[in-house]
């Protein structure tokens, strides 16, 4: 359901559930408050702050221009419409791409719209559909990937809600899930032996679901421990697992520095014939990638990654 603007309207939120809404501490808030002018809670009965639904959604768009690499100076004291300006600008490149795919433009639409129109049963069997008619691979990379762009894209834009969002990724994930099961259900010898997870500060695992599919459709066994891994626990499962390689993913909400870091420390801790793999969208991999990490820059790249690993122990 729905709600109205006048439902809207009286909805009021406390400090705590919009820290847990939109990733903004409380006291990230208070200091915006002061030195910026925004949010402007209003007080309960017991002069606490409560935040109208506005300020919520509006302090969402920041949080999500401030995972981009915006300053909170730049941004915070902005109006609304200011910030949709910027976030336009920040997503053209990518909805022009995911547009410019001819053959799937038609799935991909159609899947926004049923997004749209909370029509997530449409959606389920709009990708099942997808998978039979085109196959794991081209599933993946033709209209997958730029699926998931949209998607961003449309929530950034307005466009749909979080919880649509969420749905979206639940089904996705469902739908690469049964077809991991369906190619790992054949030749159990498989190499190499690759551990998918991230690290502790990155919770989506869209892009490792996949990564998984396309390893496995190589003949890959693959080990995935989900997402927000600590470091010790990557570098124990991989003696554990005898893992060949560590695969990582980052989303473009990452922090740059902290990538890159991360990056360096379990290179230098993971033993050296243990190869490390980062992809993802984190502008920061294709500018600079840390020395002896394989940077993947796209998930067409995968088939060529698997064959020259093979290539280097033969």
């Amino acid at each position: 359901m729905n709600l109205s603007d006048g439902e809207s309207n009286h909805l009021r939120f406390s400090i705590a559930a919009v820290e847990r809404d939109t990733g903004l501490g409380k006291d990230t808030l208070r200091v915006w408050e002061r030195r910026y002018g925004f949010p402007e809670p209003l007080r309960d009965n017991f002069g606490e702050r409560t935040y109208p639904l506005a300020q919520v959604e509006k302090l969402r768009i920041i949080k999500r221009l401030l995972d981009a690499g915006h300053r909170p100076g730049a941004v915070v004291a902005l109006s609304t419409e200011q910030l949709q300006t910027i976030t336009e600008a920040m997503l053209g490149v990518p909805m022009a791409l995911a547009q410019a795919k001819g053959s799937s433009d038609y799935a991909l639409q159609d899947a926004l719209t049923l997004l749209r129109c909370h029509d997530i049963d449409g959606v389920r069997s709009l990708l099942h559909q997808a998978v039979v008619s085109m196959g794991v691979s081209r599933f993946v990379i033709e209209l997958l990937a730029p699926l998931n762009a949209m998607v961003g894209d449309a929530w950034m834009r307005g466009e749909i809600e979080v919880f649509q969002e969420h749905l979206y990724t639940e089904c996705v994930a469902g739908v690469l899930r049964q077809a991991i099961h369906q190619l790992q259900s054949h030749a159990p010898q498989r190499q190499p032996r690759i551990l998918l997870t991230t690290f502790p500060q990155e919770d989506h695992v869209l892009g490792l679901l996949m990564a998984e599919c396309l390893l496995s459709l190589q003949g890959c066994h693959c080990l995935p421990m989900g997402a927000k891994t600590p470091m010790s626990d990557m570098i124990k499962a991989a003696a554990a697992y005898q893992i060949d390689i560590v695969a990582l993913s980052f989303s473009v909400s990452q922090n740059p520095n902290h990538v890159l870091d991360a990056l360096t420390e379990l290179r230098r801790l993971m033993p050296a014939h243990v190869e490390i793999w980062a992809g993802g969208r984190a502008p920061v991999l294709q500018r600079r990638a840390p020395d002896k990490v394989s940077v993947i820059a796209n998930l067409a790249q995968i088939e060529s990654q698997v064959t020259q690993w093979r290539q280097r122990q033969a």
